[in-house]
């Protein structure tokens, strides 16, 4: 018998982080009577007088959120990481380690109007997001070693406050994913001497499988490797290796990009796509600050839950939990699905 990608079980292997994937295709046929989420309609007005977010209301601190006609950055009112902190003692038990952690914690709001999204703003006011994500990163990646900006968007993804808006945490220390990104890239380019994410983007642009959106700037893949159904990867094909390396050309393009890419995952179920993404680049601060980054592609990752429809998505439980990570549907059937959807007109347009 011969193997099918899209009709037999197999593993593929994610190089950024060494961990396989187990692919399923022939699930998606079986039948679902599980949870289902609520399909998010866009019913928000663009004033919510009882939203902190929104200009001139008063967040829970009694902090007033001011008039904003634009982004708005703040300090996030209930921080995971704070910047002073007392440094824990050392453990010589290697069963019982300990780490310092400090760091810094926004919220910035992409417009004054609620029931905007990415997808239904204007290019020029993704460019704007842009350029304060860029302005953001070039205050903070002087102190920190990791700059983590990222958006939740919707419920599903556990988006408290649906105000269009992302955050930005700090961290004086690697995290864990932009660790095991480090080590292998480095690995790959000392023994290769290129970055792996350029090899990978020529390689996808040969093979024509994975491809979303490319243009001179940027490729938009679903992974060879995804675990999400619709996993995308948004990469620079200009050898940028953090956000604040792109031209004004490329923060455009981006905005474009960024907006067929989102509205085509509007468009895919008709519903406000739930998903996380966000930046991953080289590392920052003092410590990286004269080291190569050679080895690394700015690049940003997007992780929507959905599966099937508006309704039914993906849960990472069970076997994902306790073995490995597992998908139904394949990149190519995913990748062919969203190309094929309408990247230029959101449907609520129509």
């Amino acid at each position: 018998m011969q193997f099918v990608a899209s009709e037999h079980p197999h593993r593929r292997l994610n190089p950024l982080n060494g961990q396989w994937v187990l692919v399923c295709p022939h699930r998606t046929q079986r039948p679902w009577s599980g949870q289902q989420e609520k399909a998010q309609k866009n019913e928000l007005p663009e004033f919510d007088p009882t939203n902190p977010l929104c200009p001139g209301v008063t967040r829970p601190n009694g902090i007033q959120t001011p008039e904003y006609e634009s982004t708005y950055v703040f300090e996030n009112d209930f921080p995971a990481l704070v910047e002073v902190v007392p440094v824990p003692p050392n453990s010589d038990d290697p069963l019982f380690q300990i780490a310092p952690a400090r760091g810094n914690c926004r919220v910035m709001c992409f417009h004054p109007k609620s029931n905007l999204t990415l997808p239904t703003m204007s290019a020029a006011e993704i460019v704007v997001v842009i350029d304060e994500w860029i302005s953001q990163f070039n205050e903070l990646s002087a102190k920190y070693a990791w700059v983590q900006i990222f958006e939740n968007k919707g419920a599903a993804m556990g988006c408290s406050n649906p105000h269009p808006h992302c955050q930005i945490w700090s961290c004086s220390f690697l995290p864990t994913e932009p660790q095991l990104k480090q080590e292998r890239l480095r690995a790959y380019y000392a023994t290769n001497e290129r970055p792996m994410l350029a090899d990978y983007v020529e390689r996808e642009l040969q093979r024509q499988e994975r491809i979303v959106i490319e243009n001179r700037d940027w490729v938009v893949v679903v992974p060879f490797w995804a675990t999400w159904p619709f996993e995308t990867m948004l990469i620079s094909r200009n050898n940028n290796k953090r956000i604040n390396d792109l031209t004004v050309e490329q923060r455009y393009n981006l905005a474009l990009t960024m907006k067929e890419l989102t509205t085509k995952y509007d468009n895919l179920f008709q519903c406000s796509f739930p998903y996380s993404m966000g930046w991953h680049g080289a590392p920052t601060g003092p410590e990286h600050a004269h080291a190569s980054s050679a080895h690394w592609t700015l690049h940003a990752i997007y992780y929507p839950p959905l599966l099937r429809s508006a309704s039914v998505r993906k849960f990472m439980v069970g076997f994902e939990l306790l073995a490995m990570a597992q998908r139904d549907l394949t990149s190519e059937q995913a990748a062919q699905r969203l190309r094929e959807v309408d990247g230029k007109c959101h449907y609520l347009e129509k």
